[in-house]
């Protein structure tokens, strides 16, 4: 057995061995052809040579594709210099862009064009009166507007358009809401190009002198402004522009986005000055608009009345008779240390509130419900800047809010039970702790705020049943 096996492995071994001559390789024989043909490189230092001329190749190939992988692109461009021709050329290209960009867009003989032809071309719904048409009729005043305005209305007839407004059982929309759509949408167009124009670096962001110049401009379009006092205008654009950027500019970077200012309710409620106020505006209605002539006229008079020295600028103790008293004084100790900057001057105590400042306080207090005048709020009721409220926090405020309670003659009251109450309104997600999107979320952040910081505002929610039924005692004796 064993030399049997001993045979068998010499046989497998032969078999293995036995390899194809190298005459019928194919590379061998390529390879003796290029050499013998006298192609090939002469020597051994030569073949060297053009190696590494080929390596070298292959490695400046290979290193050019990593830096063009590892470049990283440019993010900054730096502006051109004032004057340059660079700014110059820049500015040209803008000014005619803009200007195209006005021309496509429909002007009042238009719009009155365009409400003339909806207005002929409906069909009146006998169920309800209103002026409404289907989409052949859509399609058909496209023609005519076509052919009386011109092409630059066709951008409104889309089907897609026609498909945004709601529609009856027989697929017909109402005209109206269709003109108020195209009436918004040139305005907001037309507000974007006069905003693109104080837009001095063409970033898509404004700066305050920037809003005031474009505030400015529009003066004399509106018409609750255009008898306003020449001397009082640069203060009204200073106060109108606050507002602006109190809502669009939450981070206070000195700057607001264009489409933020475009897309906010500040600017449709400056735009409501356009009404003529004599025979369509209250003089409630004038109050609460922050832009009319009134409000304005109103916080300007409170600064003044406030500044007692005369300095420009409002101390602690002059912004305490803010509300005639009514806000606590740990309250106004965390607005200045929150809200107000520190001034240059040499003296001791320089802090003290300009009339920018001062203007946003004032926003803050007359808009608490929203989510930017509650953000302002709540950094000055973090005591501890922990970015959120516990019990001792909610205690050390209202117990100045308690102090003016009882002063005011008021009956005597627990403070345990009313930071109970502002648990219950609020439901934090962590019992322990209320923060910002707490107030946020349950929808009576303002009311919760008022308590805090202001003993009228405590007096209100602790009146509010009284309050309600006052408001709606006056048309019950009017129907009597």
């Amino acid at each position: 057995m064993h030399s049997g096996s001993s045979g068998g492995e010499s046989h497998d071994t032969s078999t293995q061995r036995k390899l194809p001559p190298a005459s019928s390789m194919l590379w061998v024989r390529n390879l003796r052809r290029y050499i013998g043909s006298g192609a090939g490189l002469g020597s051994e230092a030569l073949m060297e040579l053009e190696i590494k001329r080929i390596l070298f190749e292959i490695f400046k190939e290979k290193q050019l594709k990593s830096q063009e992988s590892s470049t990283i692109p440019s993010f900054y461009k730096k502006k051109p210099e004032e004057g340059s021709i660079s700014q110059r050329v820049q500015k040209l290209a803008k000014h005619r862009f803009l200007k195209k960009q006005s021309d496509l867009l429909l002007n009042s003989d238009d719009l009155d064009a365009l409400w003339n032809c909806l207005r002929e071309s409906c069909v009146i719904d006998d169920a309800t009166g209103a002026e409404k048409m289907n989409y052949e009729d859509f399609c058909h005043i496209a023609s005519v507007c076509t052919e009386q305005i011109g092409p630059k209305c066709r951008q409104f007839f889309s089907p897609s358009n026609f498909m945004k407004f709601e529609k009856d059982d027989a697929g017909r929309i109402a005209i109206l809401p269709f003109y108020l759509y195209v009436l918004r949408t040139v305005s907001l167009t037309q507000a974007r190009i006069d905003m693109s124009e104080h837009d001095q670096d063409s970033d898509g962001f404004l700066q305050s002198h920037e809003m005031e110049s474009y505030i400015m401009g529009l003066i004399p379009n509106l018409a609750q402004l255009r008898d306003m006092l020449e001397t009082f205008r640069q203060t009204y654009c200073r106060i109108a522009a606050q507002k602006f950027f109190f809502f669009c500019d939450p981070n206070r970077r000195g700057k607001a986005c264009i489409k933020k200012i475009l897309l906010s309710n500040c600017l449709q409620e400056l735009m409501e000055l356009h009404q003529e106020s004599e025979e369509e505006v209250t003089e409630t209605e004038q109050a609460e608009n922050w832009f009319s002539l009134t409000s304005a006229q109103r916080v300007c008079d409170m600064f003044l009345a406030l500044d007692k020295d005369a300095s420009g600028s409002l101390s602690k103790q002059e912004l305490k008779e803010y509300a005639d008293g009514t806000l606590t004084e740990i309250f106004i100790e965390r607005v200045f240390d929150e809200h107000v900057r520190r001034g240059k001057s040499s003296r001791v105590n320089s802090r003290e509130m300009d009339f920018d400042s001062f203007l946003d306080f004032v926003l803050a207090l007359e808009n608490k419900d929203t989510p930017e005048g509650l953000t302002y709020l709540f950094r000055c009721l973090d005591l501890q800047g922990r970015g959120f409220l516990t019990t001792a926090d909610i205690h050390s405020l209202f117990r100045d809010v308690h102090q003016k309670w009882i002063e005011g003659g008021n009956y005597e009251l627990c403070i345990e039970d009313v930071r109970d109450e502002i648990w219950d309104m609020v439901k934090p997600s962590d019992p322990l702790k209320i923060t910002l999107n707490d107030l946020l979320g349950c929808k009576q952040g303002g009311t919760v705020a008022s308590m805090l910081i202001d003993v009228r505002g405590f007096w209100a929610h602790d009146n509010r049943e009284n309050l309600l039924q006052e408001e709606e005692e006056p048309p019950e004796e009017e129907s009597q």
